[in-house]
């Protein structure tokens, strides 16, 4: 679904382990993200697609056949979709480059994914809030969560299997909590975390620090808005009107987010992110 070849993002995985890719590369995948998932016929997807079952414009190479079209041809939700390298991770690493044409193996590999991608999304918040000067505090234990949870990437398919993923996700949580406040110390602005501001007007408005960690803002008005250390962990933001926000310092804020979002020209991003091919300029 994702777009392969952009800038990769790394994380240090465990003790003495090479850096995990936290960025699709579809090259190395086996088209996961076009198999797995369900699709239901909506706005973000053209056609009904069970669990499992490969889309049907997923070639005999992996590789998706309208990938330059997606959003032309009513397939929003795979234009906007990032495994966050959890693909490939499963693919070369988990599966040792095999793909899913044997039966067992693809049962295996399907199981796998979204196991791999809930890791893998862990570990890019936690790069995320390593890379915060001011969680300085707080840095010793996010390199300790990322060895931990890196470390679960490379276990064996029966081992991810069996996971019990509540215990990394509150560890990890809870540390990336406390990296939000600190960051936003001294200009935490108003907390919106888990409400519904879907279409809220909220044209030019200031939301310096705010927390809005899994807010829903689905077409939201937040064209010049300040979000200025914001914490977007989480947030819904499709189709909100980003055009000429300032989101340079906001926290956590990801692609597969600003995929999802109407922006433009004026619109100011953290610098590790891309400006949306799809946005005005």
């Amino acid at each position: 679904m994702n777009r392969a070849g952009e800038t990769s993002a790394e994380a240090g995985g465990a003790a003495g382990g090479a850096a995990i890719q936290l960025r699709a590369d579809c090259a190395r995948c086996a088209g996961l993200c076009c198999i797995v998932p369900a699709f239901s016929r909506s706005a973000d997807f053209a056609i009904d697609k069970p669990a499992g079952q490969p889309c049907r414009h997923l070639g005999p190479d992996y590789r998706c056949g309208i990938h330059s079209d997606l959003r032309e041809r009513g397939f929003r939700g795979c234009a906007v979709y990032d495994c966050l390298g959890a693909g490939q991770q499963v693919c070369q690493v988990t599966f040792g480059g095999q793909d899913w044409a044997a039966p067992a193996t693809a049962s295996q590999m399907h199981a796998v994914f979204p196991v791999m991608r809930q890791l893998h999304e862990l570990l890019w918040h936690l790069a995320a809030a390593l890379s915060l000067p001011e969680a300085g505090p707080v840095q010793a234990e996010l390199r300790q969560a990322r060895q931990e949870i890196g470390a679960l990437t490379r276990l064996e398919a029966p081992a991810l299997l069996s996971l019990d993923l509540d215990r990394p996700w509150q560890q990890a949580s809870a540390l990336l909590r406390r990296a939000s406040q600190l960051a936003r110390a001294g200009v935490e602005g108003a907390d919106h975390a888990g409400a519904d501001l879907g279409g809220a007007r909220l044209r030019g408005t200031d939301l310096t620090g705010a927390s809005l960690r899994g807010t829903v803002l689905i077409g939201a008005d937040l064209h010049a808005a300040l979000l200025r250390r914001a914490d977007l962990t989480g947030a819904d933001l499709r189709d909100a009107d980003l055009g000429g926000a300032d989101l340079a310092e906001s926290l956590f804020v990801t692609q597969a987010q600003l995929d999802a979002a109407r922006g433009d020209g004026a619109t100011r991003l953290p610098p590790s992110l891309l400006r949306p091919a799809h946005w005005p300029r």
